[in-house]
């Protein structure tokens, strides 16, 4: 059993920026890792992955409505048991409880970010986006 908690959530200003963490209560996290947002009143949406470390070379996708602002990544080994998203240039869309999951389908369409079976998912971190 692998459990996932999320941190860095937080209130920030209309282009202001934040850092959130996903750390695993194992030493290595050998999943495809996403993180998935989800406003009041609508679904829960994929916005980025990153490829399980075991195949290679660190790959990362993102949905459309984030890319060029948000940035998924791990420090240190590629199989280190921490994710992390970094949002910069946030806007009030982007508010809404943040979560992470694994092992998830990445790269992925749209906001639609399958995940496997036996996945794992954090209770999730708030993010307000409010001047």
């Amino acid at each position: 059993q692998v459990h996932l908690v999320e941190s860095g959530g937080g209130l920030v200003q209309p282009g202001g920026s934040l850092r959130l963490s996903c750390t695993a209560s194992v030493a290595h996290l050998n999943y495809a890792v996403g993180w998935f947002r989800e406003a009041p009143g609508k679904e829960r949406e994929g916005i980025a992955c990153i490829i399980n470390p075991l195949l290679g070379s660190v790959s990362t996708d993102y949905a459309d409505s984030v890319k060029g602002r948000f940035t998924i990544f791990r420090e240190g080994p590629k199989n280190s048991n921490t994710v992390y998203l970094q949002m910069n240039n946030l806007k009030p869309e982007d508010a809404g409880r943040y979560y992470c999951a694994a092992p998830v389908v990445c790269p992925f369409h749209g906001n639609y970010m399958p995940t496997y079976d036996g996945n794992y998912w954090g209770q999730g971190t708030q993010v307000t986006v409010s001047a």
